[in-house]
């Protein structure tokens, strides 16, 4: 963040759910909001002020050589407003094949090479620096599900002993440190990480070791739980939630900030995002339905192209039909969130929540 500045005002409250702006480097983010990725052009259409780039996937391909040659992560997107990295520890915990974890960090084999590297919290947060990112996630353990006593107890132990590292190893004031709660399914476990976690005082915190295989009243269940446990006065970042329903009640349970492949991945597949359910694009009933996607959304994509358009994109195999979708849900997405902001604002939150999820089918209702 920038030196000196305050790095997130909370603007009002309504219940539980929050309406705030966070202060970074590279501009202003009002929350809650989503953190999602497309085209540069397309995010500042919409009107995006913040994306998600990915730590491993970056470690490993371009590399931080590459990205430094080029002026850093915002000049190499050509994206001149905020950037969020995770630690890449979500992804080396899923490759549990190819890692080893001990004190110092985690050492895995690259998926596309078979390469051996390293992740220590030090590197971590010197990668994400060197990147120039404006908020960077400290280096943690995602506990795999089911998990015992004993691999919950070790996972929010390296993580509170990694975040502190992670704490001490910063160099760069533009760029704000959060660190992540770990603590599987647990509640007591959750109470000791994020207690670890805010004596450390850093700019932010996030609930981690969620959408991981739990079922979704448990997600839901400890989203609650530990976003009481973080500080009011600091941004809380819930980490891999991205259906309607999800961010309503993420929203609903204090939560600021979110980052998803959701809605991306349904577009990429032919699944459009709207208020009331999600549409399969591909079925045959959108093959001659001159009606816009979403009749309700002022997004490019419902104000150009109909139903049956999009649908022949998808059944002709066009790479059109993906980045249109991508783009809808994107717009979906952040209106739902301009949305959620005003009726905290004016206090109507309640009624608000309760309207957008009875627009929901039945089964997609928490």
């Amino acid at each position: 963040m920038i030196a000196g500045a305050r790095h997130f005002t909370l603007t009002a409250t309504d219940g539980a759910a929050r309406r705030g702006r966070l202060a970074l480097a590279h501009g202003a983010v009002e929350t809650p909001a989503t953190v999602k990725s497309l085209s540069a052009a397309d995010l500042r259409a919409i009107g995006t002020r913040i994306v998600l780039a990915n730590t491993y996937h970056l470690w490993l391909r371009p590399g931080r050589a590459t990205i430094d040659a080029l002026g850093g992560i915002h000049a190499f997107m050509g994206w001149d407003r905020n950037v969020l990295t995770d630690s890449g520890g979500f992804q080396v915990f899923s490759l549990e094949s190819r890692r080893e974890l001990s004190e110092s960090g985690v050492r895995f084999r690259s998926h596309l090479d078979g390469s051996e590297h390293e992740f220590t919290p030090e590197n971590v947060v010197a990668f994400q620096e060197a990147l120039g990112v404006d908020v960077a996630m400290a280096l943690d353990v995602c506990v795999k599900l089911p998990a015992n006593a004993e691999q919950v107890e070790e996972a929010v132990r390296l993580t509170s002993t990694w975040a502190e590292r992670c704490a001490a190893a910063r160099q760069r004031p533009q760029t704000a440190l959060y660190a992540i709660v770990q603590g599987g399914l647990d509640e007591r476990a959750r109470e000791r990480s994020a207690r670890d976690l805010v004596a450390l005082d850093l700019p932010g915190y996030a609930i981690g070791g969620l959408s991981v295989g739990e079922s979704r009243a448990d997600m839901l269940r400890l989203a609650r739980f530990t976003a009481a446990l973080l500080p009011i006065e600091k941004p809380r970042y819930l980490m891999g939630v991205g259906t309607v329903r999800d961010l309503i009640a993420a929203i609903d349970a204090g939560v600021d900030l979110f980052d998803c492949v959701y809605p991306t991945r349904c577009g990429r597949n032919g699944r459009a995002l709207t208020r009331s359910g999600d549409i399969a694009i591909r079925n045959a009933a959108f093959t001659r339905d001159p009606a816009p996607l979403d009749a309700t959304c002022e997004c490019e994509v419902c104000a150009t192209y109909s139903r049956a358009y999009l649908c022949h994109l998808f059944r002709a195999g066009e790479m059109l039909g993906p980045r249109l979708l991508s783009y809808h849900n994107l717009a979906v997405l952040s209106r739902l969130m301009a949305d959620a902001r005003a009726a905290i604002e004016e206090w109507r939150w309640s009624a608000f929540r309760d309207d957008t999820l009875a627009e929901l089918p039945v089964a997609e209702s928490p």
